[in-house]
């Protein structure tokens, strides 16, 4: 790690469209400054993935995504080395086999590594991988560095890129791992936050709707026994819905229009949403 003193660092303060508190910025920016990565957990649906985009956008940077699935091994993320391939073109091709480096794939973190400028790394949902993934991480992610086996190439990071890695705490994650990480948990937004986030997505939305929405949505979400409490990004869609069908703010205080953009499970739309036999404005 470098000495934060002599560097003149980025600092990020959001976006229009990605409404950050004062405190979600200031982590983002110690763990820019500290050259960590930024561990992000939270509610589905609260901005988790949508912060890297953010943060590339806010400070001009090129983002690289790598979704991780169940299958995921560190090594995918590093380079991939496409052995079908070359054993095709040995057998059918024109090419010179013996050229190794032509069948070597970068991934993301590979790729964040190998490019002269620094990026933005989405490291997303870590926790969908084998519980040994994210200590597999640790050396690459910590040096900045790695060889490609086949090879021998060594692929050195110029600019270290800005790493950010999400979970939604399926799995617990390793000791070794979180200390080498800066953790943030995205608080589920209040209702002033709530309207600030509605706003930047429908500008043009009426605020008596919208009041009557944000009362309507916070009531389900304080219902007992939810299996699952609608997100922010649900309610961003559920106002979309109100707004284009013209509906207005008395219907949605008697009623919950299309409560299926809301509510995702039969037993939560039985619990909550009462019964309508038709539509009317």
């Amino acid at each position: 790690m470098t000495d934060i003193s002599s560097r003149k660092l980025p600092r990020w303060t959001g976006t229009a469209s990605y409404i950050a508190d004062e405190n979600l910025q200031s982590t983002v920016n110690v763990a820019i400054a500290l050259e960590r990565p930024l561990l992000v957990k939270g509610e589905p649906g609260t901005g988790k993935t949508l912060l890297a985009h953010a943060i590339a956008e806010g400070l001009g940077l090129e983002l690289l995504t790598w979704h991780v699935k169940s299958t995921t091994r560190a090594q995918d993320g590093l380079y991939l080395y496409d052995t079908v391939a070359r054993l095709n073109d040995s057998r059918f091709g024109d090419r010179d086999v013996r050229d190794i480096s032509q069948y070597i794939r970068l991934g993301p973190l590979g790729k964040a590594f190998d490019r002269p400028d620094r990026c933005v790394l989405l490291i997303d949902e870590v926790d969908k991988a084998d519980i040994e993934f994210p200590n597999d991480l640790l050396h690459e992610i910590d040096a900045m560095r790695f060889t490609v086996a086949e090879t021998g190439r060594q692929v050195v990071a110029v600019e270290r890129p800005i790493v950010i890695i999400t979970s939604n705490a399926e799995k617990e994650l390793p000791d070794a791992f979180l200390r080498r990480c800066v953790f943030h948990y995205i608080e589920f937004p209040d209702e002033s936050m709530l309207d600030r986030i509605c706003r930047v997505h429908h500008p043009a939305v009426d605020d008596a709707v919208l009041a009557a929405a944000l009362r309507k949505f916070l009531q389900i979400r304080g219902t007992a026994d939810l299996r699952k409490k609608p997100s922010t990004s649900e309610l961003i869609d559920w106002i979309a819905g109100l707004q284009l069908s013209g509906i207005s703010a008395e219907r949605i205080e008697a009623t919950l229009p299309f409560a299926g953009v809301l509510l995702k499970q039969e037993g939560d739309s039985q619990r909550v949403a009462k019964p309508q036999a038709s539509y009317r404005r």
